[in-house]
């Protein structure tokens, strides 16, 4: 949830009766004497502490704005050489190192092999105050690459049965060493800093390997959280968006992601006699086209919106055989956790109805995959002028997105907030350039500092504005 904000408490004080005489009369006026000293003081501390907590944060920021100009060479110099060595999702073995031996070098507590790749920093700092974490992402892509740099990938892997290019096609490469430097920063001010930052370097955000675990949720399942739970967690995604911008959105961001599959089961017949048997192909049809109302005509739009998608149709061997069997998969994307449900439900029933109209059956399958990253919203209400400052009042308000993100595990376990950083060159299009998951994705070097920036102010003023409510409540 939001940070509280400082406020100063007044104390009432009850005035005694005031007698006739003239004792009770000196009395009283010794103990409104007092009272208002006592709140004169008051005030005045709490009129000191608040301009202290506001000059000690500014102090850091500035801080962090001095060490990003100095640190920048090396986060782009780890870009390129991340995005020249790319690893699929649980093979980020280079990486980790890469991030692991930084970290070590900093001073950070270090833990490896979490979710098998995983990496996770511990910076303590030297005041006491709230845990903050900031999480990056590892993995590729089986891309082949089609960008002309000179550290452009050359990686070759087999998947799935197939030789494909390996590429930074999402930009996670920029996110990794983003937040190294947010992690060199804010290592060389621990002394000062108001609270702890654990750094979170995640493997497999694109999906794990088949018949494998990964990813945010394998991270919190072996205990990421269980010995010290943040107060909040921050992360950013690179998109085609103007450099020098961060787009921002409270509530659901990202779309809960699952994926179904229904077996249509009819009866074959021959395909001049279909009335001897039960055809699962109209059958399947009518419900591809039952599916389009479960948004349109059933779901009440106003809430958020949503996506249901039939992405494959299988069945039947030959022109004049009406087959046994369908088999239909898709996915059904949205971004509000009751809607989830509710869709869930629909896409069953409207599936089940159609079927048992035309005398067949269908059995349905619906595989949960990422929930809905959803940005609390206090926090993110907290956090805009933040990321207007680090912008130059460059930060908008986007649409949500039905793309998914596991970064949306951490948001469940503890509030959260998770922004788009543009990575468009200036005089390009956002609007026509290559989008993420495409061999021609560009991310223009620009955005980097802006992201070290973003994340490093996040963690020192959330770090700051709790510290300041702790004192005064103290």
């Amino acid at each position: 949830m939001r940070p509280p904000e400082s406020r100063t408490v007044e104390t009432p004080v009850t005035t005694p009766l005031i007698a006739s005489d003239p004792m009770s009369r000196s009395v009283a006026g010794s103990v409104r004497c007092l009272a208002s000293s006592i709140l004169v003081s008051m005030a005045v501390t709490a009129g000191a502490t608040a301009p202290a907590h506001a000059q000690e944060a500014d102090a850091l920021r500035a801080r962090i704005d001095a060490a990003v100009t100095q640190v920048n060479g090396r986060v782009v110099a780890w870009r390129r050489d991340i995005h020249q060595n790319p690893e699929l999702g649980n093979r980020e073995f280079r990486t980790s190192k890469l991030v692991a031996d930084h970290l070590r070098s900093l001073g950070l507590e270090v833990q490896t092999g979490i979710a098998h790749t995983g990496v996770v920093g511990m910076l303590r700092g030297g005041k006491p105050g709230p845990l903050v974490a900031l999480r990056a992402d590892m993995d590729a892509l089986p891309v082949t690459e089609m960008v002309d740099l000179p550290f452009a990938s050359k990686v070759r892997t087999e998947y799935n049965g197939q030789e494909v290019g390996v590429m930074h096609a999402c930009g996670h490469d920029n996110h990794v060493a983003i937040l190294m430097g947010v992690a060199e920063i804010l290592a060389a001010m621990k002394s000062d800093l108001p609270g702890d930052v654990m750094f979170i370097f995640q493997p497999a955000e694109e999906g794990a390997p088949a018949g494998e675990e990964g990813g945010a949720q394998l991270m919190l399942k072996e205990g990421l959280f269980a010995k010290e739970k943040p107060a909040a967690v921050f992360g950013l995604h690179v998109t085609p968006l103007p450099v020098g911008t961060i787009a921002y959105r409270a509530g659901g961001i990202m779309a809960a992601s699952d994926t179904w599959r229904m077996v249509v089961r009819g009866k074959q017949t021959h395909g001049a006699y279909p009335w001897g048997g039960v055809d699962p192909i109209v059958t399947a049809a009518q419900i591809v086209l039952g599916l389009q109302t479960v948004v349109s005509r059933q779901s009440d739009l106003t809430k958020a919106p949503a996506v249901v998608t039939v992405g494959q149709f299988t069945g039947g061997l030959r022109s004049n055989i009406i087959p046994d069997t369908v088999v239909m998969v898709g996915t059904i994307r949205t971004l509000d956790p009751e809607m989830r449900t509710d869709v869930h439900e629909r896409v069953r029933r409207t599936a089940e109805h159609i079927a048992a109209a035309q005398g067949a059956t269908v059995d349905i399958d619906i595989n949960l995959g990422y929930p809905v990253t959803f940005n609390d919203p206090e926090l993110t209400a907290w956090a805009l002028p933040t990321l207007q400052r680090v912008t130059g009042g460059r930060a908008i308000e986007r649409p949500a997105v039905l793309g998914a993100e596991d970064f949306s595990y951490y948001a469940q376990e503890t509030p959260g907030l998770f922004v788009w950083l543009g990575i468009t060159p200036e005089g390009q299009d956002p609007e026509t350039a290559p989008s993420n998951h495409s061999p021609l994705f560009f991310a223009d070097e620009a955005a980097l500092p802006i992201g070290v920036r973003a994340l490093a102010h996040l963690a020192v003023d959330y770090m700051t504005s709790q510290g300041s409510v702790t004192s005064q409540e103290d």
